[in-house]
């Protein structure tokens, strides 16, 4: 079974309230599991944060301008969620490496911690998982333009990576992978 994708063409910010079920479905038109994506500011406010380590320290989420990934996926539970996410993380730091110009990987690598990527000792990720009754949540915030962001962070342009460029290969990536590991599970021989 294939997973829907969709690069949103038009703008549109991020504040924590999109992390929800059946957005997709109702601001994408993506049923059933799903990646979507979007470009534009983020502002998520403590009180709408979902991860508890970050809330209790009164943290907050803000980016001029990020590409944001939000996932939503059925009949999984939340390790299998954080599983997914891991992967998808470690997918776009291939993929930023793989965009960016020579001259910029000489200064240095992309690299993951958990679910962060940094580059040059700073961070270019946002990235959460939670449950929803109904479904597993995916947010995924790339920077393209950091400005306001409560750590030291880099963001696509001062890599040299087209957001656009970056979302379309990150949304069919994970889509190959998806379909990649549906057809992992469904070949096998099982044993007995």
């Amino acid at each position: 079974m294939s997973i829907q994708t969709r690069l949103e063409t038009k703008p549109r910010a991020y504040t924590g309230v999109e992390l929800r079920p059946h957005f997709l479905l109702t601001e994408l038109d993506l049923r059933g599991s799903a990646l979507g994506s979007f470009i534009g500011p983020c502002e998520v406010k403590t009180e709408h944060l979902v991860d508890w380590e970050d809330r209790l320290a009164q943290d907050k989420i803000v980016a001029g301008e990020m590409v944001h990934f939000i996932g939503e996926f059925f009949g999984a539970p939340l390790r299998e969620g954080v599983l997914r996410q891991r992967l998808f993380m470690a997918t776009c730091g291939q993929i930023l490496t793989e965009l960016m110009p020579a001259e910029k990987r000489a200064i240095s690598r992309v690299s993951r911690d958990g679910d962060d990527l940094f580059w040059d000792g700073r961070k270019i990720s946002v990235s959460i998982v939670t449950a929803s009754p109904v479904s597993q949540l995916l947010h995924v915030g790339i920077n393209v333009d950091p400005q306001g962001a409560p750590v030291p962070a880099v963001g696509l342009k001062e890599m040299g990576i087209e957001p656009r460029e970056f979302a379309t290969s990150a949304l069919e990536r994970f889509a190959e992978e998806w379909e990649s590991i549906e057809w992992a599970c469904a070949k096998v021989r099982p044993v007995v």
